[in-house]
């Protein structure tokens, strides 16, 4: 049976206080006192909850930040970020939903509608409304600085091309309408570009930021981006970029710079961008990539796809398996426990140079054998011959004399060199070779 406490009566019999009553409690508590005939227990019952819930509620003080109307939009994302710790923080992207909301624009559902489409392609899974918003900035000012050029008298004062949060939240909603489209597109084209370099999904990007920028650039190129020598110049930029690691901090900056450099060389056939002139990579950069965490190692994965790798089990090219979802595993060339048998460096068996992609069944069957046993296996059980393996194992950049000897210090010093020539001709520069020996690699270093 429900308990009945509908009546003030009830309540003090109970001793069941009212919370809509908690700021107005005294006519409730000399009627409580008077049920109880000033019960001097029941007083003081009453006492201790007015002194411990009561007063607690009286006394709280609700913190108040003003935002005047004059207060900025990037200060008040500012405040939001500080203060707004445990909900759903207000973002860039929702300030400026908010303010286009004012025009009847919605902004949040032409995202969704673009989202849907950009993420048809695997390599564009991780572009979020920031991104866009970033590239589409980026031409925004990109535009404002070339109209005021055009008429400025003083040019130190004429507009930078930008796209940090405050000039995000100064973008207009006519020229976010006159850029969106052509973003879209870029980013399509992006995805296209990154194909041919043997890039397929987001997980093996090097740099998410990058793709910003080359969505922009290919907005204002149009149709001259499909010009083979055009293409070849964003390659090389884009390769600059993984390996010479340059977009790992100060990325805005950055972005504002490649867009414009890369406009004037690629149009104007001015100097090669900063980016280019800046990037380089050491020779034993090699023996430190560890994990897939790291850009260049990610970009070295790509390259290896480039030189078409195939799998030593199914001879398919491992680009294809890749496309048609088979599970891929960057496995050891010299398998970790043998390594680990034979007292070999660590910084030289678990670096990049004694790693390649192969498919799951490859890699069951070659254990933890020695090469020259996995190989062996390897050509019975796929009935090929020892000619055609060996074609496969340079797929890979890989000595097959070397690893049939199972001589792994001269596999190691072979593909290390070769894979330098690759990282070269991509950046489209020569490395400086030293001497340094591996012993002052130290193992920490591993630890990206």
């Amino acid at each position: 049976m429900q308990a009945d406490y509908s009546k003030p009566e009830k309540e003090y019999e109970n001793s069941l206080f009212p919370v809509a009553q908690i700021f107005d409690y005294s006519d409730w508590m000399t009627n409580y006192s008077e049920f109880w005939d000033f019960d001097r227990e029941k007083i003081k019952l009453f006492n201790k909850f007015n002194q411990e819930i009561i007063k607690p509620f009286e006394q709280y003080q609700v913190p108040v930040i003003l935002l005047r109307k004059e207060t900025s939009r990037d200060a008040v994302c500012h405040v939001f970020e500080k203060v707004n710790t445990g909900g759903v923080s207000l973002t860039v992207f929702e300030l400026l939903t908010a303010t286009y909301a004012v025009d009847d624009f919605k902004l949040r559902q032409d995202w969704e509608n673009r989202e849907k489409q950009l993420k048809k392609w695997a390599v564009l899974e991780n572009v979020y409304s920031s991104d866009f918003l970033q590239a589409v900035t980026l031409l925004a000012t990109y535009d404002r600085r070339n109209q005021e050029s055009a008429t400025a008298y003083e040019p130190h004062k004429v507009p930078a091309i930008s796209c940090t949060r405050k000039d995000i939240l100064n973008l207009k909603l006519t020229e976010y309408k006159k850029w969106a489209d052509a973003v879209t597109e870029g980013f399509e084209k992006a995805s296209k570009l990154l194909h041919t370099q043997k890039i397929f999904s987001a997980k093996d990007l090097p740099y998410q930021s990058q793709l910003t920028v080359l969505a922009a650039i290919f907005a204002l190129l149009k149709g001259s981006s499909d010009i083979d020598s055009v293409r070849a110049k964003l390659v090389r930029w884009y390769w600059c970029g993984v390996f010479g690691e340059l977009y790992s901090s100060g990325i805005e900056s950055r972005l504002a710079k490649d867009l414009l450099q890369l406009l004037k060389w690629i149009e104007l056939n001015e100097s090669e961008p900063d980016t280019i002139k800046d990037a380089y990579f050491y020779p034993n950069r090699l023996l430190r990539l560890y994990t897939r965490r790291s850009a260049a190692y990610k970009g070295l994965s790509a390259l290896l796809l480039r030189e078409q790798g195939c799998d030593f089990f199914t001879g398919y090219e491992i680009d294809t398996l890749m496309h048609h979802s088979e599970p891929i595993d960057i496995h050891h060339i010299f398998p970790r426990s043998w390594c680990e048998k034979k007292g070999l460096k660590r910084q030289e068996y678990d670096s990049v140079v004694n790693k390649t992609p192969l498919s799951s069944k490859t890699n069951k069957i070659i254990g933890g054998y020695a090469p020259s046993v996995y190989l062996s296996s390897l050509q019975k059980k796929a009935t090929i011959t020892e000619e055609r393996m060996d074609e496969l194992l340079r797929s890979h950049v890989i000595d097959p004399d070397a690893l049939r000897a199972d001589d792994f210090e001269k596999f190691f010093q072979t593909r290390h060199k070769m894979l330098l020539e690759r990282i070269e001709k991509a950046m489209g520069k020569t490395l400086l070779y030293d001497d340094k020996s591996l012993e002052d690699v130290e193992p920490t270093e591993l630890d990206e």
